[in-house]
């Protein structure tokens, strides 16, 4: 079992920056894809972005692209996503995600571990 909690979220305006965090319990962390999932009032969860055990390998939604950026430090056992440029329309709960392996997938059903989520909200 990994356990995963995130934090960081917060209110925001609209063109501001923020860091959500995410902490695993893994024993061996960089053994996990780390991946960043969201859902806003009335959607389905969708993928923002993710990243392969060691870094080397990353994906994002094209919504963010450009504007957010994950990383990880795996001495920390912890995942960030560093979102700059926010909107509005970026507003959701945000959810920390880890699947065993290598193939970093976009796939939130790719996933068997999420964390409990952290609120962002973007005002205009």
């Amino acid at each position: 079992q990994v356990q995963l909690v995130e934090s960081g979220g917060t209110l925001v305006q609209a063109g501001g920056s923020l860091r959500l965090s995410c902490a695993a319990s893994a024993r061996t962390f960089s053994n996990y894809v780390m991946g960043w999932f969201r859902q806003a009032p009335g959607k389905e969860r969708e993928f923002v972005a993710a990243i392969s055990g060691y870094g080397r390998s990353t994906r994002y939604a094209d919504s963010v692209k450009g504007r957010f950026t994950i990383s990880r430090d795996n001495a920390k056992n912890t995942v960030y996503l560093q979102m700059n440029s926010l909107k509005p329309e970026d507003t959701a709960v945000y959810y920390c995600a880890a699947r065993l392996g290598v193939v970093v997938t976009t796939e939130t059903e790719g996933y068997a571990f999420w964390g409990q989520g952290t609120q962002v909200t973007v005002s205009s």
